[in-house]
């Protein structure tokens, strides 16, 4: 199925080359259409909105329709898709500046990562080498609320309760914080994370409070601890042949576009305080964590900032932006 969509892409492409009139927005999403659980539907639909209202087609496709992860990233890089709503390390593959708005507690809030990105630079940074790659980061996008520490086993209220925990990882450098955490980490892709869960291949996993609850995992994740680890972040990525070959009216309403998007996504953030009642109304326990267990926490995951996640030079760079 997949592989006859991807040829009816290329023929639309070969048939509307990027920045034509009348051609189409494709528009990978990375979540279900939920504008109330996924912000990163959230971003996604106001972007197509602002586009369809201002007289540019715009169509959304579902989750998995167009590929996973990888196979949206290439189809953006070679501008068969316009638009893919992905995760942050799909770029980290050209560079891995980006991988500083994974650092565990070094953010304040949201403020703080748009001031970074967009005041102190660094999202013209961040797709200064991705350009040659053919991609480009329009907007970083908020997914929930920070990270907490989700698992099957046990109650998560001091540091020392993670040991003996074995985390779904992300990567390498989540495996290192888990390391740091004295827990133990195993790379699971997201399609397996249910299955590994109910085996025991892991424990849990680092994510907003609402993931369970969007994805169906509370039949058998019982503990959630709101940790405030770092921004739940995901990336919206063009095609940069595409966003090179627009007009400039067709590039002032794409960016147009953006910051819509960007407006709507910042807003669904604050709505997301029932979150938590929810979890507990589908019966996940929850642990707040004191003002004592976070600092243990917090001086636990330091180190790891230039082990596996960016460079001296990089964390430099984004301390800079914020001005500190």
């Amino acid at each position: 199925m997949t592989h006859h969509i991807l040829k009816a892409i290329a023929l639309a492409g070969a048939l509307a080359l990027p920045g034509a009139a009348g051609a189409q927005v494709s528009i990978s999403l990375d979540s279900p259409p939920d504008l109330e659980g996924s912000g990163s539907y959230v971003w996604a639909h106001a972007f197509a909105e602002h586009l369809n209202a201002n007289g540019m087609e715009a169509q959304e496709f579902q989750r998995g329709a167009l590929g996973g992860d990888d196979e949206v990233f290439d189809q953006v890089t070679q501008g068969l898709v316009e638009i893919g709503m992905s995760p942050l390390a799909i770029v980290a593959s050209v560079d891995t500046l980006i991988f500083g708005l994974r650092l565990p507690y070094f953010f304040e809030n949201m403020e703080e990562i748009d001031r970074a990105l967009l005041d102190g630079g660094m999202l013209d940074r961040i797709n200064e080498p991705l350009a040659p790659a053919g991609v480009r980061v329009l907007d970083v996008v908020v997914v929930g609320p920070a990270t907490g520490i989700f698992n099957t086993r046990r109650a998560v209220e001091t540091l020392d309760d993670m040991a003996g925990l074995r985390m779904r990882a992300l990567d390498e450098s989540q495996i290192a914080l888990f390391r740091a955490w004295g827990a133990a980490g195993t790379i699971v892709s997201w399609a397996e994370v249910p299955n590994a869960l109910q085996t025991g291949v892991a424990d849990g996993y680092l994510n907003p409070a609402f993931v369970p609850l969007l994805f169906g995992h509370t039949e058998f994740i019982r503990h959630f601890t709101d940790a405030g680890i770092a921004p739940s972040l995901r990336i919206a990525i063009a095609s940069e042949d595409w966003y090179q070959g627009l007009s400039d009216e067709e590039r002032a309403l794409v960016d147009d576009a953006v910051e819509a998007a960007r407006r709507a996504n910042r807003d669904w953030l604050g709505t997301q305080d029932a979150v938590i009642d929810q979890l507990r109304e589908a019966g996940v326990a929850v642990v707040e964590l004191d003002d004592a267990a976070r600092a243990e926490f917090q001086e636990a995951s330091v180190v790891t900032y230039t082990e596996g996640v960016v460079s001296p030079e990089e964390l430099g760079l984004w301390t800079e932006a914020l001005g500190r």
